[in-house]
């Protein structure tokens, strides 16, 4: 089994991410979602935590073999990229989604060189919005940054967007359409679905995905 196919499996297995195409889930935006992803449970599975590690550490010396510093985006990111920061003896850090209210008032936690070589984790990757704040505080501080390292993508086209007006690339250890040849095999959902999953990606804002 490649490691994408394995990342999707420990994720359905751990519950980390589910599907329910004929009873939606419904996402703070408002969008209905037949697909809920909460990467924080595979903290608490050890084996299925190493993996993830372990995961990250090949991704990200493949993509990224200059990287210096690793930065966790905060909160979900941050003891992923502690974590392999720890593993490969990398300096870590990570962005705050607004500047403290207090004390020295920081956006970025940890020490960052100006000219440092970055690459930014992320648990998830939906439009990508997340995101632009981390790079954008990075860039100002002067980093370089080399790409995002996440677990999962919903592979929806605004992330596509998101990333090349960025001009940022990024690299998951698995993605929707991986995630759901698996759970057919796992017989967690029917070919019947499939319509409805696949049209749901191409623009989760049009709820007539749910009437296939």
């Amino acid at each position: 089994m490649n490691t994408k196919k394995a990342i999707a499996s420990n994720l359905l297995e751990m519950k980390a991410v589910s599907l329910r195409p004929n009873d939606p889930y419904t996402w703070a935006s408002g969008i209905k979602s037949p697909i809920y992803c909460d990467n924080r449970l595979a903290l608490s599975f050890p084996t299925h935590r190493s993996t993830v590690v372990n995961a990250f550490i090949e991704l990200i010396q493949k993509e990224y073999p200059d990287v210096q510093v690793l930065m966790g985006t905060a909160t979900a990111g941050i003891p992923w990229a502690a974590m392999c920061a720890e593993k490969m003896g990398l300096p870590m850090g990570y962005v705050r989604s607004s500047h403290k209210d207090h004390g020295k008032g920081n956006k970025i936690e940890g020490k960052l060189e100006k000219g440092a070589k970055v690459v930014i984790v992320e648990d998830l990757i939906s439009t990508g919005g997340s995101v632009r704040g981390v790079v954008d505080a990075l860039r100002e501080a002067g980093a370089q940054i080399l790409g995002v390292a996440a677990i999962f993508t919903y592979l929806l086209p605004k992330a596509e967007e998101t990333f090349a007006d960025l001009n940022c690339q990024f690299h998951t250890l698995s993605d929707y359409d991986t995630l759901i040849s698996v759970a057919l095999e796992r017989n967690e959902i029917e070919s019947a679905d499939l319509e409805k999953l696949n049209a749901w990606k191409q623009d989760p804002n049009d709820k007539s995905w749910m009437k296939r």
